[in-house]
Order: structure tokens, then sequence, then C-alpha cells
């Protein structure tokens, strides 16, 4: 069977010969028909190839790249070739070799592994299998084989695709972040309720069946292993968005004496106190409160409570490149906020996953709220994504990750 061949659009394809893995319906000289989810189709510029993909009816994403190189076919063995890939990197530069101190980790990081739109996470013994295009349905099988071939599992979750809009990040956060995505059993066993893992030799439980995206949030693992320095006589802490406690447990277990975990969601709120347990910690020793952080800010600056150190780490305030002025707004206001709590001399450990604000335009955010606060805000470090969740420079889409660690001055 011949496969069928789209014409780009004029001086188009150099972007793809680069490396980028997208091709847009807008760039296609005729918008495809009849074509089924996951057909595989060439890119071809004047008849020429260009690249080869699978089509996704349901997305402006008419076109994901799997490779430039016009010998290449698609099948069972190409997965397993670039799932092998994939994880040798993980082998050679994240944790996962050490399941002693962490047992859990990115496994297949969509474009940046040359899997557009595949995403596997890794806990314990247990893999999560997460698809962002309906064209990915018909490889299912063959990428579930392909990582039984490459790690020992005792099974595979699969949470459903889902449609996306082309302009969305794929990286950062859901957009309903205590939205429970649909998920079965690909291969092998139920997982329990709670896979308990180790990262950076501390244990979590992780839900995921019901938690958001695959159950954690694996990205910010170096940097709540970089925040441990920071707990060390820290009297009282506030971790804002808090979800299942991952950095207020880096600064318990580091020295911080009473953290204050805040997120709306109730349930993630009970798994960070299973989490404190399952580490040797009182959770009635802390606080854990179920309320919407700006409201809470608000409240706590009107009772003139002030904390050593504060952490956010909010869901993604931009999805789409229209969004990016009110979250450059929202990010001001929500630091404004923070600040008013944060007592001089404090640390403010902050994060952005929103892969359409720019470093720069996060940083003017904060400076905004520094100025309009009247803060003397020191930049003491500035973090990314960890090696599991790479870059390829190809694909600046994937540098979505930013976390800055300042020191409030003593005004």
């Amino acid at each position: 069977m011949q496969t069928v061949k789209l014409e780009l659009q004029k001086d188009l394809a150099r972007h793809l010969r680069a490396g980028h893995p997208w091709v847009f319906r807008r760039a296609l000289e005729k918008a495809p028909s009849g074509l089924a989810a996951g057909a595989i189709v060439d890119v071809v510029e004047k008849g020429r190839f260009v690249a080869r993909g699978f089509h996704d009816p349901h997305s402006h994403i008419a076109v994901r790249v799997l490779t430039l190189d016009p010998a290449e076919g698609i099948g069972p063995h190409f997965w397993r070739r670039r799932i092998a890939r994939a994880i040798a990197l993980r082998r050679a530069y994240a944790p996962f070799s050490d399941p002693a101190q962490t047992d859990c980790a990115r496994l297949v990081h969509g474009e940046n592994d040359l899997l557009p739109g595949v995403v596997v996470d890794l806990y314990g013994k247990f893999a999560v299998l997460k698809l962002y295009s309906a064209g990915l349905g018909p490889y299912r099988g063959d990428i579930v084989e392909a990582l039984r071939g490459e790690v020992a599992l005792q099974g595979v979750y699969g949470c459903d695709e889902e449609a996306r809009d082309a302009d969305e990040d794929d990286s950062g956060d859901d957009e309903e972040a205590g939205r429970a995505l649909r998920g079965r059993v690909l291969w092998g066993s139920e997982p329990p309720e709670h896979i308990v893992v180790r990262e950076n030799g501390v244990v979590l439980a992780v839900d995921v069946r019901a938690g958001q995206k695959t159950g954690f949030f694996l990205d910010q693992r170096e940097n709540r292993f970089a925040l441990r320095r920071y707990a060390r006589g820290v009297g009282n802490a506030l971790n804002c968005f808090s979800y299942t406690g991952g950095f207020s447990l880096a600064l318990a277990l580091h020295g911080a004496a009473k953290v204050t975990s805040v997120d709306r969601d109730g349930a993630a709120l009970l798994l960070a106190r299973k989490n404190f347990e399952l580490n040797g910690l009182d959770p009635g020793a802390h606080d854990f409160v179920t309320s919407d952080v700006l409201e809470d800010l608000a409240a706590r600056r009107e009772r003139g409570e002030r904390f050593d150190l504060v952490v956010l780490d909010p869901p993604a305030y931009a999805k789409t490149q229209k969004a990016v002025p009110a979250a450059i707004d929202g990010y001001a206001s929500l630091h404004r906020a923070a600040l008013a709590v944060l007592r001089p001399g404090g640390i403010l450990a902050t994060a952005s996953c929103s892969a359409r604000v720019t470093p720069e335009e996060f940083l003017s955010a904060i400076r905004e709220a520094a100025i309009k606060s009247r803060a003397d805000l020191t930049l003491l470090e500035e973090r990314r994504q960890p090696p599991d969740h790479p870059v390829r420079i190809a694909f600046p889409e994937g540098r979505y990750l930013k976390f800055l660690v300042f020191r409030r001055g003593e005004d």
C-alpha cells in the first residue's frame, strides 16, 4: 500500500529538516480528508520527501513527525528502537539506575525523545503510558511491547489520550488540575491504590488512577532535592499548590520545623499526610489546608502571618499563546500575594511550567511584584528540567519548566 503524500506550503520544509516535529494543518497545501487517525503519511515539498509521520484528524497538528529518513519504516521495530534509545539515555544520566534511592523517572518524554505525543513515567515496577494524540491509538500495543522489552515491569497502566488544540502546551499541567483521566491496565497487573516509590531517598505514595498527570510531577525531582539546602533553620514554611507534598517533604525532612501545605485538592492533601507518615514525620506537627491559594494568602496577610520560606508551584497559567499576557499578570499577582507573607531575609522558591511564558517574561512578572511590594529580591538559583525530561534544541516548546530561588533582603 502506497503511503499518502501531503504537500507543504512554500518554504516550510526547512523547519522540519531542522528537526521540528509538528506539521500544522495550515502548513499543508491541501488538508487531508478521509485519512484515519494514525495513518502514516509522507510530507513532501514539490513532490520530494521531507518527513514521515502519523496523521491526527482531530488536532490542528495534522502530522507529527517520526522520521526524516525516507528508508525508515514505521512498524514494531521502529517503536522498539526509539524506546530503547530513550531508556538508554535514562540509564546513563538519570537516577533510574539506582532504585534504592530513586525508582521513579520519566522514561519517554514525547517529542524530545523523537516519539511525539508519547509520555511514559515509571513508578517502581509499573509504567504509566499517556498518549497526547488520537493518532497514536493504533500504535499503543507496539509501544507497550517495546516497554516490556526494555524494563522489568509488573504492569503498564494507560491514560486515555486527550484531544488537544495544537496551540496548547503538551508539557505543562492539565487545564483542570484536579481532573482524573480515565485509564485502564494495558498489560500485566492492576496497580495498587497507591504505588510506593522513592525519590532521592524520600518515600512517596503515588495514585496513578486519580492523580494529576501520570500521578506525580517527576519534572520537579531535582528542584525538590535542591530546595533541601534552604530548609535548615526554617521555623515556618509555606508550600502553595502543594499537591501530595513533594516540596513539603523536602523541607520538613531537612530542617523546617513546621510546613503548611495549601492546595484546593483535598484528596491530594490526604495523600500528602500519608506521605509524611511514610517518612516518619508526624502530620499533626504540620498544617494541611484545602483552599484556593490566592484566597489563603490574602487571609494570612490580613492575620499578619509571616513565613521564613514560601514555595510557589502553580499549574500552567498559559495554555495558548493568546493567554500569555493574562498569565504574566497572574504571575505578578501571585508573587505580590506571596511576598506579603514572606518575612525579610526569607526564601522564595517559585516555578512556572507554562512553556508559552519565556524565562524572561516570568522573571519580569516577579520583578514587577517585587517593585510593587517594595521587596528587595536576590536570585540565588535558576534551575530547569532534569535529564529524564530532556529538551531537543529543535523543539523549544519542550523547554517549559522554570524554577527560581530568591532571598528577600532585610528591607
